[in-house]
C-alpha cells in the first residue's frame, strides 16, 4: 500500500471540516457547464477517492445533480464542498477548502470541449473531453 498525503480543511464558516488522504498531490479542473454554474468558473478539485471524513455533517446539504453524481455545500455559509460519484462514492473536494496545498500541481482538466474561451490555465495538463470522461466512468 502506498503512502497517502493527509489534508485537512473547512468551509468558510467552519461548520463543516474534513480530513482526507490523497494518493498524490494533484489538483484537477472541470470545465463542464454544470460545474461552471455551480462554482462560477471551473471547479478546482482534489480527488480523495473514498478516503475522506467530515465533521459537522448535519450542515452538509447535497443536491443530486445527475443520475450519477451529487454536489454538496454547507447549509450555513453556502460554501461548495464536494462533487461525489454516486456509484463509487469517489469524492472530489473543492481545492480552495484545503488548508495547505504547498507542493500540489494541476495535472488534469476534464470537459475541455465545454471550456469557454475567456480563460485558460498556464500549466500543461492531461485533458479529456466530456465524451472521454463518460467513456471512462461509464456515464452517459
Amino acid at each position: 500500500m502506498s503512502d497517502t498525503i493527509d489534508i485537512t480543511g473547512k468551509c468558510l464558516c467552519g461548520a463543516v471540516t474534513f480530513t482526507a488522504g490523497l494518493e498524490a498531490p494533484h489538483v484537477g479542473a472541470c470545465h463542464c457547464k454544470m460545474c461552471r454554474q455551480w462554482a462560477s468558473g471551473p471547479f478546482l478539485e482534489v480527488n480523495c477517492g473514498t478516503n475522506v471524513a467530515f465533521k459537522g455533517e448535519d450542515h452538509i446539504k447535497t443536491y443530486s445533480s445527475s443520475e450519477w453524481a451529487e454536489r454538496a455545500f454547507c447549509g450555513t455559509c453556502g460554501t461548495n464542498l464536494f462533487y461525489r460519484l454516486k456509484q463509487s462514492g469517489e469524492t472530489m473536494l473543492a481545492a480552495g477548502l484545503v488548508d495547505n496545498l504547498d507542493g500540489f500541481t494541476m495535472t488534469m482538466q476534464v470537459f475541455t470541449d465545454e471550456k469557454p474561451g475567456y480563460y485558460s490555465f498556464a500549466d500543461k495538463t492531461e485533458e479529456m473531453t466530456g465524451k472521454e470522461v463518460f467513456a471512462m466512468f461509464g456515464g452517459e
